[in-house]
């Protein structure tokens, strides 16, 4: 039923726990085919995706966007979830997915794409403050980023014309593609490495994050923005 897709490069870190948590998935009969899409990984990540049994894909350059749209193309099943390789679902994504898809199938809700709650593996009051500011963004603009996962019927995806080939922005670019009465919010959690806020800190990289969506928006050559992230 569900095709997923993580892009990785470097991963080792943060994969294991990512497919642990699609297990009960897999038990269920709900997740029918794990696709890894390598851009050139240098440490232990292929060999993890090669130890869990999933189905690897090598990209011919690293860049999320073409590693994306390239699994998406590998995918067999008629719902795709795209998740970035350092994100763990929460218990009970099973059950609210297996909800939506079947309000889907029934008429109920027309297409939809759909994203986790955005929570951060780090404790104290910065990283709930983070995640309050995430949760007051989807809930008005319902605009998740990529690490807060994608769930989306493959004729959405298709309609949608898919993940671009960039380097950056690739998923605010495919979600506002979506009807905004498309784009729902789910209440489980996508669990994501706080890392990169305990390196850059917890205000330089949301405000990194912001000034990239607003010069994305402004449409400033993605050049720009790609060099303002540190690509």
């Amino acid at each position: 039923m569900i095709s997923v897709v993580i892009p990785t490069l470097n991963a080792q870190s943060g994969l294991p726990a990512c497919l642990s948590a699609l297990v009960p998935g897999m038990v269920e009969g709900l997740i029918r085919q794990v696709i890894v899409v390598d851009g050139g990984s240098t440490d232990r990540t292929l060999e993890i995706a090669d130890e869990a049994g999933v189905e690897i894909v090598r990209a011919p350059v690293p860049g999320r966007g073409a590693q994306l749209a390239l699994g998406a193309t590998e995918a067999r099943h008629p719902w795709l979830l795209f998740l970035h390789a350092d994100t763990v679902l929460s218990d009970g994504w099973v059950r609210e997915v297996h909800t939506l898809i079947g309000r889907v199938a029934s008429g109920e809700k027309s297409d939809a794409a759909a994203a986790f709650r955005f929570a951060l593996d780090d404790e104290g009051i910065k990283p709930r403050l983070l995640e309050a500011a995430v949760a007051f963004r989807c809930a008005l603009f319902k605009l998740p980023y990529g690490d807060q996962g994608l769930l989306i019927s493959r004729r959405r995806y298709e309609a949608s014309g898919g993940f671009k080939p960039l380097r950056i922005m690739e998923d605010v670019e495919l979600v506002l593609r979506i009807p905004r009465r498309e784009r729902l919010m789910l209440r489980t959690k996508a669990m994501t490495s706080a890392a990169r806020y305990r390196r850059d800190g917890y205000l330089k990289r949301p405000l990194r994050n912001l000034t990239c969506l607003t010069l994305y928006t402004l449409r400033a050559p993605p050049t720009w923005i790609e060099r303002l992230y540190g690509l």
